[in-house]
């Protein structure tokens, strides 16, 4: 799914210099690579004399997850588990981000539910038709979703009929951390990583933490943190844009008129994109926060709301 870009990413593209890194990466020139994932804009910056190879590797981590969660790859493994409600042998990607999932969705006493897919399928035909989903519709919708439904372990995961997920709200996160995980793996100490959602690792090419600019104009410094920012109306599904893509699985409709835009920061990209998106069902900051200190080491950076 496709979304609209909040975050600018203001950190010029330099050869690095700072102190307590080799001679080698400092001399090396500041490399970029933009693309897709997961059907959004990401990028990828990094100083390293192998960053071609690095960078490649990092696009291939990127095509062999979206096989994992693609709602658009027909061959994907949620695809093929929202088919038929049962996966044998589950990958091991799979399997961490629904039990990720399983515990936002308890630090979010619930708003975090990737079942809510039923209902995203429903409010997509409805706009498509030029109307809204009707109440009984909306019941039958809301009869097919619930988080407890779900059955998981290392061998299998199976669902109550009716089911199918969605890890929108998480999956860019998700990619984000493993492709980090990836590039440190292979030494690499300073990278930022933008599949939606960010991550940074070290410092950037003037040495010190990564700024990145949020849309009102803040600036953040982060260093071996991540950022996440979600919006209400960032991707809608009407022409008139009123009908927005995060839908609350306790009314069956999309989130309110709220919040405008919400960023959250956590050590994970994962967490932060589950809590970001969840808030932006939560009734006030105080809510926020407090799913976010349920959640662990995550931190309520902006909530602008609605005009």
């Amino acid at each position: 799914m496709k979304r609209r870009r909040f975050l600018t990413i203001t950190a010029g593209l330099l050869a690095a210099s700072a102190t307590g890194i080799s001679a080698a990466i400092s001399a090396a020139p500041m490399q970029e690579w933009r693309g897709i994932a997961l059907g959004a804009s990401a990028r990828i910056a990094l100083a390293h004399p192998d960053a071609a190879r690095l960078i490649d590797a990092a696009r291939a981590e990127i095509v062999r997850l979206e096989r994992v969660f693609s709602l658009y790859r027909a061959d994907s493994e949620l695809m093929r588990l929202n088919a038929s409600g049962r996966l044998e042998a589950p990958s091991l990607d799979l399997v961490t981000c629904l039990g990720l999932c399983d515990r936002m969705h308890q630090a979010t006493k619930g708003a975090f539910d990737p079942s809510v897919q039923p209902l995203w399928d429903l409010h997509a035909r409805a706009a498509s038709e030029g109307r809204l989903p009707q109440p009984g519709e909306i019941a039958t919708a809301r009869a097919r979703i619930g988080w407890q439904g779900l059955r998981l372990d290392s061998a299998r995961i199976e669902m109550r009929p009716g089911m199918a997920l969605t890890l929108n709200g998480v999956a860019q996160g998700f990619i984000a951390d493993r492709v980090a995980a990836l590039l440190r793996g292979h030494g690499v100490e300073n990278v930022l990583i933008d599949t939606g959602e960010i991550a940074a690792l070290g410092q950037g090419p003037d040495g010190k933490a990564w700024p990145v600019t949020i849309r009102d104009g803040r600036e953040l410094a982060l260093r071996d943190r991540a950022l996440a920012t979600s919006a209400p109306l960032g991707t809608v599904l009407d022409a008139a844009g009123t009908v927005g893509h995060i839908f609350d699985p306790a009314s069956g409709r999309p989130a309110g008129g709220q919040w405008r835009q919400i960023s959250v920061s956590a050590r994970s990209a994962a967490v932060a994109d589950a809590l970001s998106t969840a808030a932006c069902l939560m009734p006030d900051r105080a809510a926020i926060e407090a799913a976010c200190q349920a959640a662990g080491d995550a931190r309520l950076e902006q909530a602008l709301a609605a005009a």
